[in-house]
């Protein structure tokens, strides 16, 4: 298995949740759940990124690593840049989502392998099967093309690929290489400080997909695939569900 380091970014004000990282499930905060996780992936170390002083403490308090970050941030990936300034450049580093306390660790590790075993790509990511067309239609699930290899050639929001023939049949047709994209990413600490010096690219503003920067910028981004993975959390309703779900599994 890779040696690689997980990386959790966990800011404060969420616009839907405020203090969303510090949300208890089952009398554990969300942001401790992840890095449990994370830890039972096989990272060599397991650090949570933030911008706030409780979120530091409690972290801390639970017995994982915190560093305090600059609250100017746009992403979790400029975020965790500057948590891995100052590692090795060969480093791997694992952008884990901090509003997943479901998340499978063996995604969290199956990036950081496919980054150190695929010399042509620059990140890794992780997707699945795309199974209707409702999934298909909904702008909130992205979706990825891949090349023979298993890399991204583009990530959109809209239907893609486009079944010509088979839309008015009501099911996806057999076989079509339709996938979701699954919000992990696996980089090298070098090149997280070449992706935060990157301005921008219209198709990432207009989609609203950052991973479309690298694209744009002729970086390569490898994939791997997986299950259909546990929702995070983006609101009190996803919230309750996750809590009910961590209820069920204590019975």
């Amino acid at each position: 298995m890779a040696d690689f380091v997980a990386v959790i970014p966990a800011r404060f004000a969420s616009s839907r949740l405020p203090g969303k990282p510090l949300a208890e499930i089952e009398g554990i905060p969300m942001v401790v759940h992840v890095a449990r996780r994370a830890r039972e992936s096989g990272a060599r170390e397991v650090w949570v990124a933030t911008d706030h002083e409780a979120i530091l403490s409690t972290v801390e308090q639970h017995g994982f690593r915190a560093h305090m970050t600059s609250p100017d941030h746009a992403s979790g990936t400029d975020r965790i840049a500057e948590v891995a300034a100052a590692w090795p450049p060969d480093t791997l580093v694992v952008n884990v989502q901090g509003d997943e306390p479901l998340i499978d660790p063996g995604l969290i590790s199956g990036v950081a392998s496919k980054l150190d075993e695929d010399r042509e790509i620059h990140a890794a990511t992780a997707c699945c099967p795309l199974r209707d067309w409702t999934e298909m239609r909904n702008p909130n699930i992205v979706k990825v093309v891949l090349d023979r290899k298993g890399h991204a050639l583009y990530f959109s929001r809209a239907e893609i690929p486009f079944a010509r023939d088979a839309e008015k049949s009501g099911a996806l047709p057999e076989g079509f290489p339709a996938f979701r994209h699954i919000g992990i990413y696996a980089y090298r600490a070098g090149f997280l400080r070449t992706y935060a010096s990157l301005p921008p690219a219209s198709i990432e503003r207009f989609e609203a997909l950052e991973q479309l920067r690298l694209l744009w910028n002729g970086y390569k981004i490898g994939l791997i695939q997986s299950d259909t993975p546990h929702a995070g959390v983006d609101t009190h309703d996803d919230l309750t569900k996750i809590r009910s779900f961590f209820m069920e599994e204590k019975k």
